[in-house]
């Protein structure tokens, strides 16, 4: 908007090259000005920092027009479910929950007694989408024993499984059973659990004063109107968080690289794996416990999108390269923040791609030498080798997705624990001399020389 502040860039500048750095204001100055959105906040972050951030446009437009900076506070809507799951994710992972558990277990007598958590964490309940009431129309939230009775008329509209159907409803619910199980508010519970481990201090469901504000634009006019204030009560835990490029750009870096502050590495990989496609029919999309993903090309992206009344949020992560992207816009409708977010992280990876580890010789591993080299399995090649001196396996030196990591799991045992055939088990059988006859992987026979099944049984 004419008269506005200018652009304004900030970050770890020596982490972007300045020819990058041009190219992704250039995007973010070019999508403020198609969404006519009044202000565009974005910040980019690589191994584990935000090395680059933007500011086109205004926070606030009245008296005066303020920009923006890293730590001003857009309401992020539904990225809000990414933090209601990780808090469910760590009552799971302590032992206080479990994801096949029933709303029965913690609204005991519910018409919903049958829906298990996993299925409300991936949206794939058939819940209704909304609370009953309406609520965006009113902006007026339902406080907790509201909500509750409210539940007991909401329907389930399709079958479990049936297909993907968004449910804000459901994540309310999932808020109730973070207060039920732990006795205490949904927000303290991902205070501790989530914002405070993280350094995530501008995080919260209270903006500060200098908040930015939300607006609609006129699409003839071209004018901004200040929406209204929407505090989400009890249905806080499906879309009601603030927070800022900051904050955004410390929590997406736990996303491509999540450490124990949280929940177990193991359980951010967990929650970014499919269970319900989004698009059956392109294949694009699917949604896993809390996060979205999206793919483009051979890349596949988690995150997650928001929107509420003045704010459109995106999140995206290519946690593969460590690289993830987030966009705050201070607009009802019109920006596009998660075509932008993925935008930026395609533009990082194009024009500087991570570069690998040099390769440094393997320590030896005399207890594996005996299983190292060719072997055969229904009449295909199965080769064990060691990296970064771990046990591994492939099928194929052309197929990475046929390749299987082994954790030692006792004498003469191991578990694939990454790979193709995770969680099987890989037996060595010995002679009476003591050396390798055979392997068994997931029951099947694994031979040095190619054997037919007819061989075996000979």
């Amino acid at each position: 908007m004419s008269g506005g502040p200018g652009p304004s860039t900030a970050g770890d500048q020596e982490g972007l090259s300045a020819g990058l750095a041009r190219d992704l204001l250039g995007r973010v100055v070019a999508a403020q000005r198609s969404w006519r959105a009044p202000g565009v906040s974005v910040g980019v972050v690589r191994d584990g920092r935000l090395v680059w951030s933007a500011h086109v446009g205004s926070a606030r437009l009245a008296p005066a027009a303020v920009p923006a900076d890293d730590d001003t506070q857009f309401m992020i809507g539904s990225v809000t479910k990414t933090f209601t799951a990780l808090a469910v994710m760590s009552l799971r992972d302590e032992g206080l929950l479990s994801l096949d558990d029933t709303l029965e277990t913690y609204l005991p007598g519910t018409t919903h007694a049958r829906v298990p958590l996993r299925q409300m964490l991936a949206h794939a309940s058939g819940l209704q989408r909304e609370p009953v009431g309406n609520i965006w129309e009113s902006l007026a939230a339902p406080e907790r024993e509201e909500f509750l009775a409210g539940v007991e008329k909401a329907e389930q509209v399709l079958p479990p499984h049936h297909a993907f159907h968004y449910s804000n409803l459901a994540y309310g619910l999932l808020g109730e059973v973070v207060k039920r199980v732990t006795g205490k508010d949904w927000e303290q519970v991902v205070r501790e659990r989530v914002l405070t481990p993280l350094g995530m201090t501008r995080t919260g469901l209270t903006p500060a004063e200098d908040r930015a504000l939300g607006y609609q634009v006129d699409p003839y006019a071209g004018t901004a109107r200040e929406e209204p204030l929407f505090a989400l009560g009890a249905t806080a835990p499906f879309g009601g968080l603030w927070s800022t490029v900051a904050d955004l750009g410390r929590y997406a870096a736990y996303v491509a690289a999540p450490d124990d502050r949280v929940v177990r590495p193991e359980t951010v990989e967990e929650m970014c794996r499919p269970i319900i496609m989004t698009d059956v029919d392109g294949w694009s999309g699917a949604y896993g416990l809390g996060f979205g993903m999206g793919r483009r090309g051979d890349r596949v992206y988690v995150g997650h999108g928001g929107a509420m009344p003045g704010f459109l949020t995106g999140l995206r992560v290519r946690r593969k390269e460590g690289v993830g992207a987030v966009v705050l816009a201070n607009a009802t409708s019109g920006a596009l923040t998660l075509k932008l977010a993925t935008d930026l992280v395609e533009a990082v990876l194009g024009a500087e791609p991570s570069l690998a580890a040099p390769w440094v010789p393997e320590a030896p591993q005399p207890e594996l030498t005996e299983l190292l080299g060719l072997w055969w399995s229904e009449g295909s090649p199965i080769t064990f080798y060691v990296r970064d001196g771990q046990l591994w396996s492939r099928l194929s030196e052309d197929d990475p997705l046929s390749e299987t990591r082994y954790a030692a799991e006792g004498a003469d045992r191991f578990r694939a624990v990454e790979g193709r055939e995770r969680g099987e088990l890989l037996e060595v059988v010995r002679d009476a001399d003591g050396s390798v006859d055979k392997l068994y992987f997931a029951t099947y026979a694994v031979t040095r020389a190619p054997l037919a099944f007819a061989d075996l049984q000979a």
